[in-house]
């Protein structure tokens, strides 16, 4: 009677043990929401700064970024763009928002969100900083760590880009890749949403970490959601906590514009560790 009753005892402990696990996984792992613009004022928490503004004739605060609604899906979304129409020589045109966790040196994190190309031509890069406002608003571009680029720009050696979704590695860029066809990926449809998520290891360099993979789904070409590259690199590697999510376009200089086509952003949420799931499921 007495075995037979620690046994039981025993077993019920386990179980208590087993859900006590769960439960603390579950909550490690949940989403966080960083915004979905859906607030009443959906601005209110994030910097809007035109650090070189070179517009002429001079125009204040040139870059549009507003939140707009999507009748389909019934929910609203931000656009950015370094400017309206016609307007050239906003060079930096920056938006971030504090991220509601920190990451700490050490840890991995997944980002998500969703995307959309207004339409091409363009010149947009978006990710997580290290470096408080007054230091983004310095470094722009080198203010990035983790990062994801989409253009279809020339670069100063004259290499046109074609609007394939891009990834930091070894101090430039490189194109996501379709491992099933084994080739670089296709140019991003416009007017269509993709899911991304790009796992974030902020260790050390001296632990393989400073680095990311990323995640895509959307388009013809990544009907379900396919890793698209793995191993790219925080583009400056200053081995500090993430701070801030970033933001940045450029109407390319007076003499050569890029375009002013935007980036439409939604739904940006962040999870300790690595998780691949949908957080609106």
């Amino acid at each position: 009677m007495i075995r037979s009753a620690y046994s039981v005892l025993r077993l019920l402990g386990l179980i208590l043990l087993s859900l006590r696990t769960i439960n603390l996984n579950a909550q490690e792992s949940r989403w966080i929401k960083i915004d979905d613009f859906e607030a009443q004022d959906p601005i209110k928490n994030w910097t809007l700064a035109d650090t070189r503004n070179d517009t002429k004739p001079r125009i204040e605060n040139p870059q549009v970024t507003e939140v707009q609604w999507e009748e389909g899906l019934q929910k609203h979304y931000l656009i950015k763009k370094p400017a309206a129409e016609g307007v050239v020589g906003n060079r930096k045109a920056l938006s971030y928002r504090k991220l509601p966790v920190t990451i700490d040196v050490g840890k991995t994190f997944t980002f998500y969100l969703r995307f959309n190309v207004e339409y091409f031509p363009n010149n947009h890069v978006f990710g997580l900083s290290n470096l408080a406002p007054e230091g983004i608003n310095e470094n722009d571009y080198n203010a990035l760590e983790p990062s994801l680029r989409v253009t279809d720009k020339f670069e100063s050696d004259g290499y046109k880009n074609n609007g394939t979704l891009m990834v930091r590695k070894e101090g430039g860029y490189q194109k996501i890749y379709n491992s099933d066809e084994n080739r670089a990926a296709k140019p991003l449809q416009t007017d269509t949403w993709y899911e991304v998520w790009f796992v974030v290891n902020n260790k050390a360099v001296s632990e393989r970490g400073q680095t990311y993979d990323v995640y895509l789904q959307g388009g013809d070409e990544f009907p379900i959601q396919k890793k698209v590259y793995e191993g790219a690199d925080f583009r400056m590697k200053r081995e500090l906590p993430l701070i801030y999510f970033l933001a940045n376009c450029n109407t390319g200089p007076i003499d050569k514009p890029y375009g002013n086509g935007g980036l439409r952003y939604d739904d940006l949420y962040m999870a300790e560790g690595v998780k691949l799931t949908n957080p609106q499921n």
